[in-house]
């Protein structure tokens, strides 16, 4: 039987706060939990529980500012309301920088985009993300995509919950597992 757990031994951060799209954040929770990854959630602060836009409570594992891109492997962000609320906090838009510096997995679905637009880090990266943001996107020197999952390098992004299954692949594909 392959292995079922590829990503023992990997660490993903994903980000959280109020009005998060719920199933953006709990499905590639979940999987990557059931692929053996280690998941910690962060949010502006630790122990919290914040409401997902469609009522769904997550708490916090951590605090944003104690997380350290070089203690994870990816990093993954949710969409919802909440994309437009955490990337005003620079150490946010660091972390995204930093991630992405070190070559490392930045997966974004939805609005979430909205972060690594505002860190500087999708420069030339081709990207999809909600219609929504598509403007916000080709601004940011993206080139945008209509597309359900988009893999650029070490970047992931998709445009909606309905792209999970295809974000999710992206992101193991990103990891190294196929």
């Amino acid at each position: 039987m392959a292995n079922d757990r590829p990503l023992e031994g990997r660490r993903v951060l994903i980000l959280v706060g109020d009005v998060y799209e719920d199933l953006e954040l709990w499905y590639p929770k979940l999987r990557l939990i059931e692929a053996g990854a280690d998941v910690v959630v962060a949010g502006l602060e630790a122990g919290k529980t914040y409401a997902g836009k469609h009522g769904y409570p997550c708490i916090s594992d951590a605090t944003i500012a104690e997380m350290s891109a070089d203690d994870f492997d990816a990093l993954v962000v949710p969409g919802g309301f909440m994309p437009d609320q955490l990337r005003r906090d620079e150490k946010v838009l660091q972390l995204v920088r930093d991630f992405a510096g070190a070559g490392k997995v930045v997966a974004a679905i939805c609005h979430g985009g909205w972060i690594p637009i505002s860190a500087g880090v999708y420069k030339d990266v081709r990207v999809t993300g909600s219609p929504g943001i598509k403007d916000d996107l080709i601004n940011a020197g993206a080139i945008w995509v209509d597309e359900p999952v988009v893999v650029d390098r070490h970047f992931v992004s998709s445009r909606k919950p309905d792209d999970l299954p295809e974000f999710c692949r992206g992101i193991l594909s990103a990891l190294g597992v196929a």
